[in-house]
């Protein structure tokens, strides 16, 4: 990763990250994650599905539960309490209503000023000629992410959420993106690097399943490594910024 990025302005009371799969957020954000809890910002966590699909050798009806407990040590390493399953089938989340007004629940439940997601572009990758398919089921969920920001503060969409006591919310002002193509941000996590070491070496089962030699220091340090000398630090979280509302 070449270029100069903008240090990450950290003036929101409160963010949300939504991601697809239990372990998203350890690959790196949640370094940043630990910085800004430690600071007193409120975070939470909403994982899509319970990641049920993901370890080979392990039948989902015994993943899903161990998954999701590893999710709740993950989160409580860097700081974050609010840690909510939406229970969507993994490997085949689907696009649409459903998805979106899930995930607007969320939001006008938790009311953030900040959301974070991973990629939903098709293909990423940060090193010169590197392209990596990007899984479907991020894909849809960063897309839902930026609908369902939307919907939550207007009224008149998914009325059924006034039902349920869920007041609009049309604080979201950012939606941070990790994984990027193109980031625009980024935020120095060098006094947060063991936190966020820690909460991805907490995906204990899903890491052995992978079925291959995998140091999650050596692979966290490398990745913020790179982000880094974006903003003059030794290590970073790089995001792509997109605004949702208007100067």
């Amino acid at each position: 990763m070449t270029g100069h990025l903008q240090t990450l302005p950290e003036d929101f009371g409160r963010a949300m990250a939504v991601v697809a799969h239990p372990d998203d957020l350890e690959y790196g954000a949640a370094s940043a994650i630990a910085r800004w809890t430690r600071s007193g910002t409120p975070v939470g966590y909403v994982i899509v599905t319970d990641g049920e699909a993901g370890i080979d050798g392990l039948d989902p009806a015994a993943a899903g539960p161990l998954r999701q407990k590893e999710q709740l040590a993950s989160a409580a390493i860097v700081g974050v309490e609010d840690v909510t399953f939406l229970g969507h089938r993994d490997g085949v989340v689907e696009t649409g209503l459903r998805l979106r007004r899930d995930i607007a629940r969320q939001i006008r439940r938790y009311r953030p000023e900040v959301l974070v997601t991973a990629t939903y572009e098709l293909t990423y990758g940060l090193a010169a000629g590197q392209r990596i398919v990007n899984q479907s089921d991020h894909r849809a969920v960063g897309v839902a992410v930026l609908d369902a920001a939307r919907d939550a503060g207007n009224r008149w969409i998914f009325p059924e959420l006034l039902e349920e006591g869920h007041e609009p919310w049309a604080g979201v002002r950012h939606v941070y993106v990790m994984g990027a193509n193109e980031p625009t941000h980024a935020v120095d996590v060098v006094d947060h690097l063991d936190a966020g070491i820690a909460s991805l070496r907490a995906h204990q089962a899903y890491l052995r399943g992978l079925g291959r030699d995998f140091d999650p220091e050596q692979f966290v340090r490398a990745m913020t490594a790179m982000a880094g000398p974006t903003i003059g630090a030794r290590h970073a979280v790089a995001f792509g910024q997109i605004q949702l509302q208007g100067v």
